[in-house]
């Protein structure tokens, strides 16, 4: 299956991608996970992605389409996929769709080559909560906590690996609730590009994560059939 997850940030795409997708045996495509990696190693790319998302602002166009058309062309991609970050605008999803002419995907129900969008929705107030509060272990450990829904012990250090905690430069409340006008301005025009080729399915974001996935799910395999 082809797969886009759409949706403000904090609406836990990361989290449901890759259950969706192990769900499905499909690899999750993050194009953040891809800059992150980037800007940690500091290649080019990730200098120039930096910039942007230190503002709150998207990544360039031109930049986040050439990671795609890659990351699409390899093989474990030909047989389906799940992309989360991307599209983020109307030219993006219409250049996903050259993308996927020029890699020889024939579109399954009229012009669409994807064969669902799933549309998270959350409301802006619980997105701030949710993005603001977070802390990252500064060891690259990978572990992540919260101050209002998992908090560590003291706060300020991880419970597993005694790393300091941080705020990532763009979970700060300023830049989150540019992040959101910046959606609101982009990223939702294709819930109406995605309704008319008619595959998106619109999922209720908020409550357990379980029962999100269950949703979720439920949405993958109806259009499965």
């Amino acid at each position: 299956m082809r797969i886009v997850l759409v949706g403000p940030p904090g609406a836990g795409k990361g989290t449901q991608a890759s259950f969706i997708a192990s769900h499905l045996g499909v690899p999750k495509i993050s194009t953040g996970d891809i800059f992150r990696a980037n800007i940690s190693q500091g290649t080019p790319l990730g200098v120039k992605a930096k910039e942007y998302l230190d503002a709150g602002q998207l990544v360039p166009d031109e930049l986040t389409i050439d990671i795609v058309r890659d990351r699409l062309s390899q093989p474990d991609a030909v047989a389906g996929f799940l992309l989360d970050g991307f599209p983020r605008n109307v030219a993006q999803a219409e250049e996903l769709d050259e993308i996927l002419a020029d890699n020889g995907v024939t579109p399954s129900s009229g012009k669409a080559y994807l064969d669902v969008v799933l549309d998270l929705e959350v409301d802006n107030d619980e997105v701030i909560k949710r993005i603001s509060g977070r802390r990252l272990c500064r060891n690259d450990s990978g572990h992540i906590f919260h101050v209002d829904y998992s908090p560590s012990r003291d706060g300020a250090v991880c419970d597993i690996c005694g790393g300091e905690l941080y705020q990532r430069s763009d979970d700060a409340e300023g830049v989150v609730r540019t992040r959101l006008e910046v959606y609101a301005a982009e990223t939702a025009p294709i819930i109406d590009y995605y309704r008319e080729q008619g595959v998106l399915t619109t999922i209720d974001a908020t409550g357990e994560v379980d029962v999100i996935t269950g949703r979720a799910f439920a949405a993958v395999d109806a259009a499965r059939g």
